[in-house]
């Protein structure tokens, strides 16, 4: 079962992805993440790549955020993204882009899109392959002094390139790192 922690749908549940190609955040980490950011949220626009059931960018909007966009590329994930959002009424609030993430980065600085939060949580094995704060920095997606929040196993090496590193946590297997856009 996946549910919303707090805020606004507080304790709405949402369907799970019928895959095994979708890894939920395990309330625990929900709730770490959410207890740092969530003072800063209201407001905010708010960008969830690979997004899978949406719970992030979700759990963003019921803590204030003013608008999410989610990506997400498996069609299965979509429809179960699409049903959480009507769920909870929350489709004015919201935009889905089904397709990968580098082309909705790009379609998305076309548009001229500026996010202040990034959530980022991709295959654990495309971080070995490529970097995808790369396309973020090169389209300028991120708002000037913007956040980027990224979920990844814990022995992954990654190297974020032009973002700052301001903390890490970790819990589990998992580690969220916080990095910082120039301002």
């Amino acid at each position: 079962m996946i549910r919303v922690i707090s805020g606004l749908y507080k304790g709405k549940r949402l369907r799970k992805v019928p895959s095994p190609l979708v890894r939920p955040y395990p309330d625990k980490l929900k709730t770490a993440l959410f207890n740092i950011l969530r003072d800063d949220l209201p407001g905010l626009k708010v960008l969830d790549g690979f997004a899978g059931t949406g719970s992030i960018g979700i759990e963003a909007l019921s803590n204030g955020a003013a608008f999410a966009v989610f990506v997400e590329i498996l069609p299965a994930a979509v429809g179960t993204l699409r049903h959480n959002l009507e769920k909870l009424e929350a489709g004015d609030r919201s935009r889905v882009m089904a397709m990968e993430f580098n082309r909705a980065v790009i379609q998305l600085a076309r548009e001229g899109a500026r996010f202040d939060l990034i959530f980022l949580d991709p295959p654990y094995r495309l971080l070995e392959e490529r970097n995808p704060l790369k396309v973020i920095r090169k389209r300028g997606l991120l708002a000037p002094g913007g956040r980027i929040v990224l979920r990844r196993h814990f022995k992954t090496r990654f190297e974020a390139g032009d973002f700052d590193l301001e903390r890490q946590v970790r819990l589990g297997d998992d580690t969220l790192c916080f990095y910082r856009g120039p301002a």
